[in-house]
């Protein structure tokens, strides 16, 4: 299974990068409709997509406005958007609101069930995550490998989420913040990176991908990712459209 990043900043978009959209693009799965959505026509392989959002921040949500110019219509009516019923509501109250966006989506939101059978007999489940308003975390499991996606949340070697995440193969996780921002990371509901290196061991996942980073940083090098390396050696930072095999 390939994975595509195709945004991994935080909060922004900056020359670096635009933020958070993660797809899966020979099952039509994408994590994330952040700014960098428009990138999901180079990669599209599908008549359809499934859109799952962890939450309503317009960080995440902003990208489903450029749908309209981005897929094609036939593609637009056959997709759907799923998250929590209330931050539904949300986007289709306010993001969708004629007085900022005149002409009704084409696809349909409906609420997250319990469970989603994807393609190639995977299944999708989702847990919750704490985050100021709330935040969902995902699991996505075939019989030959596994992903997990964690954002928006603030990580600890023993939050509740490392057992819906153990074992996965691939985990991507937000690290907003350096080390030494804890004060921030807390008031914001977010993690710094050693925190998440720490959450990697305790679920013993395969590879650490680290995405959602401070977009006030304008070069990769004031990221410390030998930082995270240190606690969990196999961890890599994402970047935009980076393809990952797991």
């Amino acid at each position: 299974m390939k994975l595509v990043l195709l945004g991994t900043g935080g909060y922004y978009a900056n020359d670096l990068r635009h933020t958070a959209c993660y797809m899966l693009p020979e099952i039509g799965v994408v994590l994330d409709a952040g700014s960098a959505m428009f990138r999901v026509a180079k990669y599209l392989a599908t008549e359809r997509l499934d859109i799952f959002l962890s939450h309503a921040h317009l960080d995440h949500v902003q990208g489903l406005t450029q749908l309209l110019g981005v897929l094609p219509e036939s593609v637009q009516r056959q997709s759907v958007v799923y998250g929590a019923k209330e931050k539904l509501e949300a986007i289709r109250t306010h993001l969708f609101a004629s007085e900022l966006f005149p002409v009704p989506p084409a696809f349909r939101l409906e609420p997250l069930p319990e469970l989603v059978p994807l393609a190639c007999g995977g299944t999708l489940r989702h847990f919750p995550l704490s985050h100021p308003g709330g935040s969902i975390g995902y699991r996505l499991d075939w019989p030959e490998c596994s992903f997990a996606y964690v954002t928006d949340t603030m990580a600890r070697a023993d939050a509740p989420y490392i057992e819906h995440i153990r074992g996965v193969n691939l985990l991507v996780h937000e690290a907003n913040f350096g080390d030494g921002a804890e004060e921030i990371a807390t008031l914001t509901g977010h993690s710094c990176l050693s925190d998440v290196a720490r959450v990697a061991v305790a679920a013993e996942v395969g590879l650490l991908v680290i995405v959602h980073v401070d977009p006030s940083f304008s070069d990769d090098a004031q990221i410390d990712i030998a930082a995270a390396q240190k606690i969990f050696p196999n961890t890599l930072l994402g970047t935009d459209q980076m393809e990952i095999e797991f």
